[in-house]
């Protein structure tokens, strides 16, 4: 039997997209807050193996470049990274979940 480690592709960048206000449902203005979402199809992941802490959490500073999480696409491990400095405000995905081209994953409050 041969074991195979999974391959790490170069860091891919998310792209990043200004939130649209919600019409009054909540107090807190939103309409700073910048959304990262998925460059792919795949599978989220919240951090690099089972045995290691989160890449990051709500309320985390992140600066331009950090790796937020991980997208598995056809067995390849993509590292996503942050496109903006600031802070998580909330993550809107679970951790080894599904998820499609474009799909909010962070909302950032830049700094």
């Amino acid at each position: 039997m041969v074991n195979i480690a999974p391959q790490v592709q170069t860091p891919v960048h998310a792209s990043t997209e200004q939130a649209a206000p919600s019409a009054g449902s909540s107090p807190k203005d939103t309409s700073n807050l910048i959304t990262i979402k998925s460059p792919m199809i795949g599978t989220f992941y919240r951090r690099p193996s089972p045995d290691k802490s989160n890449f990051v959490e709500e309320g985390d500073e992140v600066k331009e470049g950090k790796v937020v999480c991980i997208i598995e696409a056809m067995k390849l491990f993509n590292e996503i990274e942050s496109e903006v400095s600031g802070k998580i405000v909330k993550i809107l995905v679970q951790d080894s979940t599904p998820v499609e081209y474009d799909q909010p994953l962070f909302m950032v409050e830049p700094f």
